[in-house]
């Protein structure tokens, strides 16, 4: 059902999927899904803001789910379980924003409310007046008479997520400027030495006179009784944090602010050091999502089953069904030597709280699940890893990964994101090497790899990746 700016709809469904989306392309920045629970006009606290740093509100009734690759489109999803939505929140606002430009330069973009048990739409708000806003509010849904409904707003912001955030009340971490280093000291000049002439000669030796009395002194006025001095202020410690006087109690913590930033690697800027992104423990989640054979099926409808065999490795559909299915994987190695894969063939899915800190949670045989193909890494273990690198394959659906796109995002418990996408081969590719994570000692770093390879005829490509960067493994048949 499209709507128009202002309109409105009731939400019979108890829970929702919302969907953003808008159409990738050159010039176009990537776009960001966002929610605050909202109470009277404002969030109660900063945990109100579900957001790609805050996947999911503490009361479990929204969630951020990330973006999917459709067609040549891209959407980013939240859901929201409006049955466990706490009483107090009366409503949930629905916003936009854009990373790296504005949403004049954004093509398509829109807002779908779902069904989330039947897929069924209920509501699409298509934005069209965009110019100069960096951030939107699509909509929101909101409490009326004991149900929901949902408002089409399409209001923007020319400050960005930062000032759509702070302006519902939300704490945001403002960046650090670089602090240029004191200016050194002015030297002061060393006077030159008079002239020799003008040095007087020495006098001759004289016997030192005796001692004189002291001159009388008149007697010194009462002084008060002195004070105590005040106790300097610790180097770098900021007075709010000194300790209160005796029988104070100490005021609490202010709680840290949000922080908005997050990375994308691209050819221009490949490398990230997690480290310094505070993503020094917790657990990494690797994210892969792709579109469920939807460009192989067209193509086998206009070209027939015969001519897409024909192409040979080029993009050939294998299973009649057209359902794509790629695999995340990852090669590790220890600090202690030991190495080995993690992919679902053979069930080797890992292990998160044992070596090798890296387990797959599961295996989406087709691209319809939501979240897509998950890997997490225990980042509280990054001292015994010495690397690790992500790939991902093609199992079943296409010979290679041309004309598929897909997209990958490393999300640190503690720090920025990471993300990347994966839509630009123009080789027959069956496996491409993602990301490369190295523990350097003293941090560690993502580097993109976004590398396609063309296995050699009777060669995997789990081997094939084995090859190209030297893990040196021992392989045997395997399958699912």
């Amino acid at each position: 059902m499209s709507m128009q700016k202002g309109g409105n709809v009731p939400v019979p469904a108890p829970a929702v999927r919302v969907e953003l989306g808008w159409q990738a392309g050159p010039g176009a920045p990537d776009v960001d899904a966002s929610a605050l629970l909202l109470m009277s006009g404002k969030v109660r606290d900063d945990g109100d803001f579900v957001f790609y740093n805050q996947a999911v509100h503490a009361s479990g009734a929204v969630r951020h789910e990330g973006k999917r690759p459709a067609g040549g489109a891209l959407t980013d999803s939240l859901t929201v379980a409006l049955a466990s939505v706490e009483p107090a929140v009366d409503k949930v606002v629905l916003a936009a924003s854009a990373d790296g430009g504005t949403f004049g330069s954004v093509p398509g973009l829109y807002i779908r409310v779902l069904d989330t048990a039947s897929g069924a739409e209920i509501a699409r708000f298509d934005s069209q007046d965009a110019t100069t806003e960096s951030a939107f509010v699509l909509g929101e849904l909101y409490r009326r008479q004991g149900g929901w409904k949902f408002r089409a707003v399409g209001q923007g912001y020319d400050t960005g997520l930062a000032g759509l955030a702070t302006d519902f009340g939300i704490s945001v971490e403002e960046p650090r400027a670089p602090q240029p280093p004191p200016p050194a000291p002015a030297a002061l000049p060393t006077p030159p030495p008079p002239p020799a002439a003008a040095m007087p000669a020495a006098p001759p030796a004289m016997p030192a006179p005796p001692p004189a009395a002291p001159p009388a002194m008149a007697p010194a006025p009462p002084m008060a009784p002195p004070m105590a001095p005040a106790p300097p202020l610790p180097t770098g410690q900021p007075a709010a944090s000194i300790p209160p006087p005796p029988g104070q109690p100490a005021p609490a913590p202010a709680p840290p602010a949000v922080r908005l930033t997050k990375v994308t690697l691209t050819k221009e800027a490949p490398v990230v050091s997690l480290t310094k992104q505070g993503g020094t423990s917790g657990a990494m989640r690797v994210n892969l999502n792709w579109t469920s054979g939807t460009a192989g099926k067209r193509l086998t409808k206009k070209l027939g089953r015969k001519a897409m065999q024909a192409m040979g490795a080029r993009g050939a559909l294998l299973p009649p069904s057209g359902e794509l299915d790629l695999d995340l994987c990852a090669l590790y190695e220890l600090t202690d030597g030991a190495a080995g894969v993690v992919h679902p063939l053979g069930n080797n899915f890992g292990a998160l709280h044992a070596p090798p800190y890296i387990q797959l949670d599961g295996d989406d045989r087709t691209g319809a699940v939501t979240a897509g193909e998950n890997m997490t890494i225990n980042l509280d273990h990054q001292a015994r890893i010495k690397r690790i690198l992500i790939f991902v394959t093609v199992y079943a659906g296409a010979r290679s990964f041309e004309g598929l796109h897909a997209t990958v995002t490393l999300q640190p418990q503690y720090g920025a994101p990471v993300d990347f996408s994966l839509d630009a081969c123009t080789v027959p590719s069956n496996v491409c090497a993602l990301a490369l994570i190295t523990n350097t000692g003293s941090e560690l770093v993502v580097q993109r790899e976004a590398r396609y390879l063309v296995p050699e005829p009777g060669v995997s490509p789990q081997r094939t990746v084995d090859y190209a960067y030297g893990w040196g493994l021992d392989w045997s048949p395997a399958s699912k």
